[in-house]
């Protein structure tokens, strides 16, 4: 007799570590590997489960008595454009927006460099190198994309040059935000926000219903700006909850 063996995929506990958003606090991930030819679905449907892509790795917290961490998706056709996030569309209405292959540049990292150096040089990604940087975008077998922003050709101090870029990828389901990252000099432009309006818009040509914003954790100065998404879905233990205020609980 014989027996069929089945593609499941093996998961996997990491040991703790430092939690980076809470103090105090340790972490573990419970993890698997996006291979073969089937990564884009089970890189979905593990996305429908509250996981996160890291190149080839599909994560999720598995911390010990702390469920901090919430997966955050935004729903296109319900979201609310408020008078603030419309200013920051038109204030970028020159940017040219471009959907590229996954595939690292110089120029890319150059930005990179720029925005981690400025916004995040004591965080997990400071000492990045370029290798390192292209692993982070080209090192996976699922359908990811980087969309990049660039100045206008008539901008008399900058013409075309990328101000802001976006790693995503492609769900059964809509896009989910892997990695952002711009200008740091260009505050006014309020970039990161413009990054994740633009991409509700694009979701929304595509005919699909999420954006995945990726976790949120209600303690966390840092992570408080996905609160803004409105209204928004946040994955619990019976499912997918939605929130249409922006309340810290």
């Amino acid at each position: 007799m014989t027996i069929e063996r089945r593609n499941f995929p093996q998961f996997f506990i990491t040991a703790p570590s430092p939690c980076p958003y809470l103090p105090n606090r340790l972490e573990r991930k419970v993890f698997t590997h996006l291979v073969g030819p089937d990564a884009r679905n089970l890189n979905s449907q593990l996305s429908h489960g509250g996981f996160r892509r890291s190149q080839n790795i599909a994560y999720r917290p598995a911390c010990d008595g702390c469920q901090a961490c919430v997966s955050v998706r935004v729903p296109v056709e319900d979201f609310v454009w408020s008078r603030g996030f419309r200013k920051i569309m038109a204030k970028n209405a020159d940017l040219r927006a471009s959907v590229v292959k996954a595939e690292a540049t110089s120029e890319q990292y150059s930005l990179f460099r720029a925005y981690i150096d400025t916004r995040h040089s004591e965080g997990g990604m400071a000492n990045m190198t370029v290798l390192d940087f292209a692993a982070m975008v080209d090192d996976n077998l699922v359908e990811s994309r980087m969309v990049e922003y660039r100045l206008p050709a008539s901008h008399p101090h900058a013409p075309n040059e990328l101000v802001a870029s976006v790693l995503l990828d492609v769900l059964n389901d809509g896009l989910s935000m892997i990695y952002s990252f711009y200008e740091p000099s260009l505050e006014n432009r309020s970039l990161g926000t413009f990054i994740i309006l633009d991409n509700i818009l694009r979701v929304g040509r595509m005919g699909l219903p999420y954006v995945y914003l990726g976790y949120y954790v209600s303690n966390s100065a840092k992570m408080h700006y996905k609160s803004r998404f409105l209204p928004q879905e946040r994955l619990t233990p019976q499912g997918w909850v939605l929130h249409r205020t922006n309340n810290r609980d």
